[in-house]
């Protein structure tokens, strides 16, 4: 085996680098943050997540990307996983929209996973139920989590 490290798991798709930044760092501002007050019926609003939270989001994925493992690129993909499936299981943790943009980007890479060599795609069925779940219920309704 050569000392090379191996770099198929770079290669899947540029969504995460280009999307998962403005989502994630929406969703760690809104589970730390309540709603700051209605905008309609139902629609809480909240704050747009500051520039400072998606730059530091932006440089932890180029971290992950030009200095990272497979192990630690997936660790980081579970982690989005944890704040998606908070955000469509609690109606008040996390900014739903947000929430479902991650879970479909992180959904589709996991999908994709299947035709790298490794154990990554097994690695992620759990989180790949946890986010088919998800995903379900943000898409039912982004706003509010409710399927009425």
């Amino acid at each position: 085996m050569s000392g090379r490290r191996r770099l198929d798991w770079l290669g899947l798709t540029p969504e995460p680098e280009r999307e998962l930044p403005a989502a994630v760092a929406a969703l760690r501002a809104s589970s730390h943050h309540p709603p700051t007050g209605p905008a309609g019926p139902t629609e809480p609003t909240k704050p747009a997540p500051p520039a400072e939270l998606i730059a530091s989001e932006q440089r932890r994925l180029e971290r992950l990307i030009l200095r990272g493992s497979r192990r630690g690129w997936l660790r980081y993909l579970a982690e989005v996983t944890a704040l998606v499936t908070a955000a469509a299981s609690s109606p008040g943790q996390g900014d739903r929209v947000a929430a479902l943009i991650a879970g479909e980007v992180v959904l589709d890479h996991h999908h994709m996973l299947i035709g790298l060599p490794g154990t990554g795609y097994a690695r992620t069925a759990a989180d790949r139920t946890a986010l088919e779940s998800a995903v379900r219920t943000l898409r039912a309704n982004p706003r509010t989590g409710s399927s009425r």
